[in-house]
């Protein structure tokens, strides 16, 4: 029950957090973040997009479809996972555009620094047995500046005895995703998923 309060207490800091807009970078304040203190997997974005500041929930645009497909081939449907288990990201607000208006722009790593904190303490106070990185930040943030097609498709083990299983963005503009041996990373990637399900002893409805 302790754990429980503290992390429904960090989830009202990170609602009521204005650092970012105080220290004047162009943000939606308005943390999106979803799940429970008793997760076993945490997928972790790089920040809310402008359908999920709207929408009050991480992955909620064609990208959480994609990835949702993803999910579904190693078991779990969304509306269960999205209740049992976590999903957050690097930076908790929306940044906005990007220049020219296309996509959303990329955090600044000041804003990163920010923010930074209140992933640690998800982390701490879930100890998920799976991370999922998803897309470049978020698995430069576990596994530092390697390559997507040096990482998609392994299962690397964390520095606090938890997997990491890194998947690329799963954007339609994802041009990375074009290429077949990329989508064969994806594939392998999720059979590790599928693996560590039953090794762990987690349980997809």
């Amino acid at each position: 029950m302790e754990e429980r309060d503290s992390l429904a207490a960090l989830h009202r800091q990170m609602r009521a957090c204005l650092r970012c807009l105080e220290e004047g970078h162009l943000i939606t304040p308005g943390a999106v973040f979803s799940g429970v203190a008793t997760a076993e997997v945490m997928v972790v974005g790089q920040a809310p997009g402008i359908t999920e500041v709207e929408a009050g929930r991480p992955f909620n645009g064609s990208s959480g479809r994609r990835l949702f497909e993803w999910l579904a081939e190693t078991g779990w449907q969304e509306i269960e996972f999205r209740a049992t288990q976590y999903m957050t990201a690097i930076t908790k607000c929306y940044p906005g555009r990007g220049r020219g208006g296309k996509g959303d722009r990329v955090p600044k790593r000041s804003e990163q620094k920010l923010c930074a904190p209140f992933l640690d303490q998800e982390l701490a106070l879930v100890r998920p047995k799976i991370i999922l990185p998803v897309g470049g930040l978020a698995i430069r943030r576990f596994l530092g500046a390697v390559p997507l097609v040096e990482v998609v498709g392994k299962a690397l083990p964390g520095e606090d005895g938890q997997w990491i299983v890194p998947l690329p963005h799963p954007s339609g503009a994802n041009l990375w995703l074009n290429q077949p041996a990329n989508r064969e990373r994806v594939a392998q990637a999720l059979a590790h998923l599928s693996r560590l399900w039953q090794c762990l002893g987690i349980s997809p409805s």
